[in-house]
């Protein structure tokens, strides 16, 4: 069974989506990793715990929460509106719920990374006269490069798989925000469907196991690279 057209732009949207969701989150992941990883500051442990709601919430609460700050009335929502910007029942929306599914992971991924990393190179880096820039730019990046393409990609997947928030915040409108998941779900109360469920439910894994291939293949290939082999 072929996908209709319909399906087709469920899918390109959910991609669409999963790549903004992936590179709007991804520098704020690289800072608060640092921070968690490094910082000592008031409060860190409760913005560790904000970090990693959404991973123990169900994404229906998360969705619930997204559509009362950031919907029409929400506060949030409401001020950016006069700019233009609107996110409540938007792609954009869809994109921002992925995003926030999916930070926990990119978070995780790229602290352990920030954490692998030897303090003692950045510290005879320093004793060398170099810029905490420099450092950062030249030894400690360098680093963690992989953690963060690993990061990204994983967190790519898991927008790319995210139903609950992206339902309850953006609904499911073919052609504006029905995504892959949705479009399965809609599909799925349609009698006589399981053909259609069938074949989308193999680009899912499809697309979801390519991106972790690719997280694993780049990881290898860019510690490799860094390790000189």
């Amino acid at each position: 069974m072929t996908l209709t057209p319909d399906q087709w732009l469920a899918v390109a949207l959910s991609l669409k989506v999963s790549l903004v969701a992936t590179l709007c989150s991804l520098p704020f992941g690289v800072v608060v990793a640092f921070a968690l990883a490094r910082g000592h500051f008031w409060g860190r442990q409760a913005l560790n715990l904000l970090v990693h709601l959404p991973l123990v919430l169900p994404p229906v609460v998360t969705g619930y929460l997204l559509l009362r700050l950031f919907g029409h009335r929400g506060i949030a929502g409401a001020f950016l509106e006069q700019f233009g910007i609107v996110f409540a029942f938007r792609w954009t929306g869809a994109a921002l719920a992925a995003a926030v599914m999916a930070f926990p992971l990119v978070v995780r991924t790229i602290r352990l990374s920030v954490e692998a990393v030897d303090p003692r190179l950045e510290q005879a880096a320093q004793t060398l006269g170099a810029s905490p820039p420099w450092i950062f730019a030249t030894v400690t990046l360098p680093l963690i490069l992989p953690g963060i393409l690993a990061g990204a990609i994983i967190g790519f997947a898991k927008a790319l798989g995210e139903f609950g928030a992206t339902i309850t915040f953006v609904s499911n409108i073919p052609g504006q925000t029905q995504t892959l998941p949705t479009a399965i779900y809609s599909v799925l109360q349609v009698p006589g469907g399981e053909p259609q469920v069938l074949a989308l439910v193999v680009v899912s894994i499809a697309l979801a196991a390519l991106a972790l291939v690719l997280a694993e293949w780049v990881g290898r290939a860019l510690a490799r690279r860094i390790a000189g082999v």
